[in-house]
């Protein structure tokens, strides 16, 4: 057993050290939190897709770009607009008068890193045009299915609702995205690091500075590794506990649905792999919870009154509940 365990532990490192190069690849062009980039890295580790929101101008496209320059995947940026139709992101049949038949012109989707920029400028109909191929990594048009490269990641950027040209995205969609989390203002040292960066180099070639420091083979080999880390049977109740408990909470309207305890999960098992470890802990949970949960709820007049936001309601339900003990 004790040989077992030590090639186990060996294999997590694999993990760990790839995250560990991920985000120091990452940082050397985005100066802000560490968070952010952490629960970046986690999200395509893991297979989650990740959702960013927040003002413009905190480098939430930065973020992205500088992940998927690293990870060394095929990259696709689709700006999104009001105008844009679900033909422009999946592909579409073309009349070819030569041939006299329709060919298959591949959209915007076709990449192994999407980068959907401001997803919440276009209209619900394109939106929608995301659902299947971020719950099934597969595209049909005109009745013709059509696997995504692989490994398949989505990066989605949206800015607060509240601002002018946006449709909200439905809850269909946000329950498909595995974690979501701001970016915030910068410290005043970040900032000054963000003026740091642009002196050194021109805008343009600011992402160029980033050289992979992975492959997609390397990441599904990471994402094979976090689904086997291990989750005892009192860990599982303890995530799906915190999941129904948003269902029973008077400050929360909407709960979150079924497919959460299958994404917290998985969040859990890969901080526990970040952390070197191949068995995951109520900690790892707790630590993930906000992330994975946040976006999916709705909160209660009561809340409002309160003055929380989703954030603080997910902290004070996972205080509610004992963690498990003899771990």
């Amino acid at each position: 057993m004790a040989k077992t365990g030590k090639k186990e532990s060996g294999e997590i490192s694999f993990v760990t050290d790839l995250a560990a190069d991920l985000r120091q690849s990452v940082q050397s062009v985005f100066s802000g939190s560490e968070k952010p980039v952490k629960y970046a890295v986690m999200g395509l580790l893991s297979g989650l897709h990740v959702l960013i929101e927040d003002v413009p101008g905190v480098g939430k496209t930065t973020l992205a770009c500088a992940l998927a320059q690293a990870a060394g995947l095929s990259f696709s940026r689709i700006q999104f607009t009001p105008d844009m139709l679900p033909g422009d992101v999946l592909g579409m049949n073309v009349w070819n008068p030569s041939s006299h038949e329709f060919q298959f012109r591949k959209g915007a989707i076709e990449a192994q890193c999407i980068l959907a920029d401001e997803l919440n400028r276009t209209s619900p109909r394109t939106q929608s045009a995301f659902l299947e191929a971020m719950q099934e990594e597969q595209v049909t048009i005109d009745g013709v299915t059509r696997p995504l490269p692989q490994p398949f990641f989505m990066i989605a950027t949206q800015n607060p609702v509240s601002f002018a040209g946006t449709f909200p995205l439905p809850e269909a969609e946000l329950d498909r995205f595995g974690l979501s989390f701001s970016i915030g203002y910068p410290s005043e040292e970040e900032e000054f690091g963000i003026l740091s960066l642009r002196k050194e180099t021109t805008k343009a070639g600011l992402s160029k500075n980033i050289q992979p420091v992975t492959n997609g083979t390397d990441i599904a080999k990471a994402r094979e590794l976090i689904a086997s880390v291990k989750v005892v049977d009192d860990v599982m109740r303890y995530i799906i506990d915190i999941v129904r408990l948003t269902r029973q909470s008077d400050t929360i309207r909407l709960g979150a649905s079924p497919r959460v305890s299958v994404f917290l999960q998985r969040a859990s098992q890969a901080h526990a792999a970040f952390e070197g470890r191949n068995f995951v802990m109520p900690e790892d949970v707790i630590a993930s919870a906000p992330s994975v949960l946040s976006h999916r709820i709705l909160l209660s007049s009561k809340a409002r009154l309160d003055q929380l936001n989703e954030t603080d309601c997910i902290v004070q339900l996972c205080s509610r509940i004992p963690k498990p003990a003899g771990l």
